[in-house]
């Protein structure tokens, strides 16, 4: 483990706003509380930032509801002109922006460039997609009229973001609801505040008027989300996170009918069939599972491998995760960073520890380190029943579960029996199998060869218990707009 910083972390972090973001400025909570953002590296705090209340979200939807008809009159060109000016901006100031959610988030500095890059990209897209919001007009089949159909903001948003992408799950949802000409609100993660008022902060300097965007840092996210959720003003949910919590939300969406989009758990397959390319596959699923360290919805979560190939699949992935070096994400050199929380490090150790107790065998790692910090090393387990407890479950850390299988059939039986259906991945050189298995496969993105998917110009959801909606891609603007018919005569 290096002991070299790349960068001062400290003079990151005293530009970065800690109060709450409303009405175009950075506040703090009606009550005066904060509440500590953590180093999950040293479990020290890093700052303190301020704990938005019931009444600060009553606030920040007053000051959305007022900024809104302005917003939804602005030019779709300016609105995609300010979108365009935050994404340079954001640009210009990569390598903070990737500093502070490596504090905050605990991962390795290449992942969090890698986000920033991934994440600025919703802005430039939706950019240029404020100013292709269609519509129709045609003449009534009967001829007895003319049919006029328009596509409006659905209303002030509401948006729950998770802390492991804390600036992409951001851009995400307000680069489409901007566009479109809504007003929105956004309650990030209590682990991951600062990279979400960083963001607010931004968008402010690119232009955006105040009240349009609100950001609401909490430490009791429940009470603060359903006074926003339960205000009849609130038109529509976008929310990234757990399929449990989602469950809820769409309860609590329910009496009023709110427009929702939910992009929850997953437990994504990854197939090597034996006529596959080892090496790339083995690339792929490094790719795959390792990403963000494993804490990433579209992580592969089970390897499933034919058994012709089995093991050197196995023997190559041990030796490409054997160099992984773990460490504080924002000390040279390292490219595994600690897990968010200590809750989350203990709920990885606790699926190995099962997965070993039903017969798994330890191939890499497998072991709590001694020391500050929550970290868990990269881990290898093979000879798993593809129906095992572990594969149940999103694992969300460094771990490999491999099992193997015989048919084309059973690979594809064990991917879809989960309740989940986000991603899927799989490596195969024949080209009908190929396009049966993309068919077959329960999911809403599967990866064929490849082991990293998500691409803004393209559509993220999953079916089944996975989710609703889609973000990215053209079809994520529809998702923060409404149609409305007009009959003319």
């Amino acid at each position: 483990m290096s002991d070299k910083a790349i960068v001062d972390p400290q003079a990151v972090l005293d530009g970065v706003p800690t109060g709450l973001w409303i009405d175009g400025e950075s506040v703090p909570s009606s009550s005066g509380a904060t509440f500590a953002v953590y180093d999950p590296a040293t479990e020290e705090a890093l700052v303190s930032v301020a704990d938005a209340t019931v009444d600060d979200a009553r606030l920040a939807v007053d000051k959305a509801t007022a900024a809104a008809p302005d917003w939804s009159a602005t030019a779709p060109r300016e609105r995609g002109e300010i979108l365009r000016r935050a994404f340079d901006l954001l640009t210009e100031r990569a390598d903070d922006l990737a500093l502070i959610m490596t504090l905050e988030l605990g991962r390795a500095l290449p992942d969090s460039l890698a986000e920033t890059k991934y994440g600025t990209e919703f802005l430039r897209w939706f950019a240029e997609e404020a100013v292709r919001i269609g519509g129709r007009f045609n003449r009534a089949p009967a001829g007895s009229g003319r049919i006029l159909v328009t596509h409006d903001p659905v209303g002030p948003c509401l948006a729950i973001t998770p802390w492991n992408f804390p600036l992409a799950m951001g851009t995400r949802k307000i680069g489409p609801a901007l566009a479109a000409g809504n007003v929105m609100v956004v309650k990030p993660a209590h682990e991951t505040p600062l990279t979400m008022l960083a963001l607010a902060e931004t968008f402010a300097e690119a232009g955006l008027p105040p009240g349009v965007l609100s950001v609401l840092p909490t430490s009791n996210a429940g009470e603060v989300s359903s006074a926003i959720i339960t205000d009849d003003r609130i038109r529509k949910i976008s929310f990234t996170g757990s399929t449990p919590v989602g469950r809820d939300l769409l309860a609590q969406a329910a009496p009023r009918v709110q427009r929702t989009s939910m992009e929850l758990g997953g437990n994504a397959p990854f197939i090597v069939f034996d006529d596959a390319d080892v090496d790339a596959a083995v690339d792929g699923a490094f790719a795959a599972k390792m990403r963000n360290g494993g804490q990433a919805c579209t992580a592969a979560n089970r390897f499933l491998v034919q058994s012709g190939v089995a093991e050197e699949f196995t023997a190559k992935l041990v030796e490409k995760m054997s160099a992984v070096r773990l460490g504080p994400g924002y000390r040279d050199g390292v490219t595994l960073g600690p897990l968010v929380s200590a809750k989350q490090r203990d709920k990885v150790a606790e699926a190995v520890e099962g997965a070993v107790a039903d017969g798994a065998r330890v191939r890499l790692g497998g072991k709590v380190p001694e020391g500050t910090g929550f970290f868990y090393p990269a881990t290898v387990l093979d000879q798993v029943d593809p129906y095992a407890p572990v594969t149940r479950g999103e694992i969300f850390g460094p771990v490999a579960v491999i099992s193997s299988f015989e048919s084309e059939s059973d690979a594809i039986k064990a991917a879809n029996s989960t309740e989940f259906g986000l991603a899927a991945y799989f490596y195969s050189r024949d080209l009908e199998r190929c396009m049966r298995v993309s068919d077959a496969l329960d999911s809403g993105m599967v990866g064929v060869n490849r082991g990293v998917i998500s691409d803004p110009a393209a559509p993220f959801g999953g079916v089944k218990q996975s989710g609703i909606g889609r973000e990215g891609g053209s079809e994520g603007i529809e998702e923060y707009l409404t149609v409305k018919y007009i009959a003319l005569t």
